[in-house]
């Protein structure tokens, strides 16, 4: 946004953001990292952390679990879950390694990735495969792509009678593509591997049925897209794969006397001692979001992939290049080639340099990737209910006088 003489001057947010504390000062567009929390929220969280200091021995023997059931059950309800195959983890990259390190692999077995997948979980895999003499097979997808089937034939070609397991994203992290994942769910079970959906960017930018995919698991953040406090998360068991499945964490449900169901959930339930009101705020995250818009979440997400869409629309603009896959295949987050050519450093957590310059020159908080498996850079942009178009517009501006 420029001013009348010639300056840059910040761009207004939307009408909702009243509803977050986010620095007025800084043009904030990447709610994909890390979620933003709203005022409501965090109320909420001190409530429940003053109702645990009040007396942590009656909270964590008496309040505790009936809150973790209520939590547990309003999520389920949001995507269509089995209650009775969901409990809590702090992050999706904890419920992927529990899915992983409970794997009983053989040598020569195969799981497979894509190489959009987020590099965390992806090192997960490598982990569990060269301990075991197994084998990470990975699908090469490129960064532009015409169409959803494209997709589906680069996984599927590499399905193989070796294969145990397939990990899909929802949307993937540095390169923000809204991947087929209800279609590869059903046609990679279908030949008979089970699939583990990375839904980190999955409840609340994406609509979720795991009971309908029938999916053998999924892990999602909940304090991305659904906004509650940092380390919230779920892990989704199909119940023929629960008995397979144990904590990272082994503490007193190891022991536990009592049903299978019963100790299933105590063992995830009962880590150890920690704050769980991450977890427990979800009921009134999912009820406080769906209520800023009369539409509920659905126009929650209609209303941010619209913005997104426009936002990728502007941002190519101001990069001189098209967008790299079609408007089908974008959620609320979408990213973009940066101009450059070379060689690609690695990502670290200094973050990029151009990442760097753009917020300590023009206050703008949006990430920009260095991707060696594409040997790309990455800008992308997220869209949440408080922003505006304006911003976008803003971080053309801005882009348009430094590159």
């Amino acid at each position: 946004m420029v001013s009348g003489d010639g300056s840059l001057s910040r761009p207004r947010r939307g009408d909702l953001a009243r509803h977050w504390i986010l620095d007025p000062e800084t043009c904030f567009l990447n709610h994909g990292s890390f979620g933003a929390t709203p005022v409501s929220v965090l109320e909420e969280q001190s409530r429940l952390r003053n109702l645990i200091e009040s007396d942590p021995v009656r909270f964590f023997e008496r309040d505790y679990i009936p809150l973790m059931k209520g939590a547990v059950g309003k999520l389920s309800e949001f995507i269509n879950a089995d209650p009775e195959g969901l409990v809590f983890v702090k992050n999706t990259t904890e419920g992927v390694n529990t899915v992983l390190r409970s794997l009983d692999l053989k040598p020569g077995d195969e799981i497979i990735v894509t190489n959009h997948s987020y590099q965390a979980c992806w090192n997960a895999v490598d982990f569990v495969t060269e301990r075991s003499d197994a084998k990470t097979v990975v699908v090469d997808i490129p960064f532009r792509v015409k169409n959803e089937a494209e997709v589906v034939d680069l996984i599927m070609d590499k399905v193989t009678g070796k294969t145990v397991l397939a990990m899909i994203d929802t949307v993937t992290s540095a390169t923000g593509l809204r991947m087929p994942f209800e279609k590869l769910v059903r046609d990679i079970q279908g030949v008979g591997v089970d699939v583990l959906l990375d839904a980190a960017h999955g409840p609340g930018i994406v609509p979720l049925d795991l009971i309908a995919m029938d999916v053998a698991y999924c892990t999602g953040n909940c304090h991305k897209w659904i906004c509650t406090p940092k380390g919230s998360a779920f892990l989704h068991i199909r119940e023929d794969r629960k008995s397979l499945v144990r904590p990272l964490s082994i503490s007193h449900g190891h022991s536990f006397e009592g049903t299978d169901q019963e100790k299933f959930e105590y063992e995830f339930g009962w880590p150890g001692t920690q704050d769980p009101t991450a977890w427990l705020c979800i009921p009134h995250a999912i009820k406080f979001l769906g209520s800023l818009l009369d539409g509920g979440w659905q126009e929650i997400m209609d209303h941010n992939r619209a913005l997104a869409i426009q936002g990728r629309k502007i941002l190519c603009g101001a990069l001189g290049t098209s967008p790299p896959v079609p408007d089908s295949m974008v959620s609320s987050i979408a990213a973009v080639e940066m101009p450059g050519e070379g060689d690609v450093g690695p990502m670290n957590l200094e973050g990029d340099p151009y990442h760097n310059f753009l917020l300590d020159e023009f206050g703008i908080q949006v990430p920009v990737f260095p991707w060696r498996h594409h040997n790309k850079r990455y800008i992308r942009i997220s869209a949440q209910l408080y922003n505006h178009v304006e911003e976008y517009e803003f971080l053309a501006d801005c882009l348009s006088r430094s590159l």
